[in-house]
């Protein structure tokens, strides 16, 4: 795909989804084609999550959640997942200042306190650092599983029925909704999934009952500019019913 002077089209510009959600797909594969360790994969997918903040950022769009590390892959090898940490500490080094500069806010979600004290501690500091920015909030998804986030939130009302602070029958979706990890996140409008797989892998499994799903073969440190104003384009020929005719 040329990338060169990509431009949106009207009719996507005047329907672009509020939030949108990436699964971010195909690195090891990537790295494996060119014969370079999987990790190569992830270094130059940072790249790729760079360009899609910036445009994101760009087009006015209010919410990005990228899927950067779910609750399966503490499964992965240790000099892999070492390794990710490491990338992820010196990521969130190294954009806080570009960040800072195109107004982005920082959220997290998923089990924090499974990182490592050091990434926590940067996490904590990029967030508290870009707080009182109004643009693009990116939504970075670590330590993150969908079945997990609905589990914890079934426990956190059990323990308030149990406690007599909640009736079991006030619990609608609404209240249920407002003990994910997303709570006050409108739901994703469009869902990308890079590498071509035909799955959601665990990926926020409440919020996208009626997200429109973009699936592309394009691994994800290949994925750019022009492919994610395709899936824009994409979204944009969408008729969203939600339910209705």
């Amino acid at each position: 795909m040329n990338t060169a002077h990509v431009q949106l089209s009207p009719e996507a510009r005047a329907s672009l989804p509020r939030h949108v959600a990436i699964i971010m797909d195909g690195n090891g594969r990537w790295a494996r084609q060119r014969g370079l360790p999987r990790i190569e994969g992830h270094r130059h997918g940072a790249e790729s999550a760079r360009v899609v903040v910036r445009a994101a950022g760009e087009l006015g769009i209010q919410y990005l959640t990228l899927y950067a590390f779910s609750v399966e892959n503490w499964n992965r090898p240790k000099e892999e997942v070492d390794a990710l940490m490491k990338y992820l500490l010196q990521y969130l080094k190294t954009e806080t200042a570009e960040l800072q500069r195109h107004n982005v806010r920082l959220h997290v979600i998923g089990q924090i306190y499974r990182l490592p004290e050091a990434v926590q501690t940067q996490l904590q500091k990029t967030v508290r650092l870009l707080s009182k920015n109004n643009g693009l909030t990116l939504i970075m998804a670590l330590s993150y599983g969908g079945r997990t986030e609905i589990v914890e939130a079934a426990r956190s009302l059990a323990r308030k029925v149990k406690a007599g602070e909640l009736d079991p029958d006030d619990i609608d979706e609404h209240l249920f909704a407002q003990h994910l990890w997303t709570r006050n996140i409108p739901d994703p409008d469009l869902l990308i999934r890079t590498s071509g797989e035909m799955r959601v892998s665990n990926f926020l499994l409440w919020q996208i009952s009626y997200a429109e799903l973009v699936v592309t073969p394009v691994l994800w440190p290949d994925f750019r500019k022009a492919h994610f104003y395709a899936a824009l384009e994409e979204y944009a020929r969408r008729h969203r019913r939600f339910g209705t005719v």
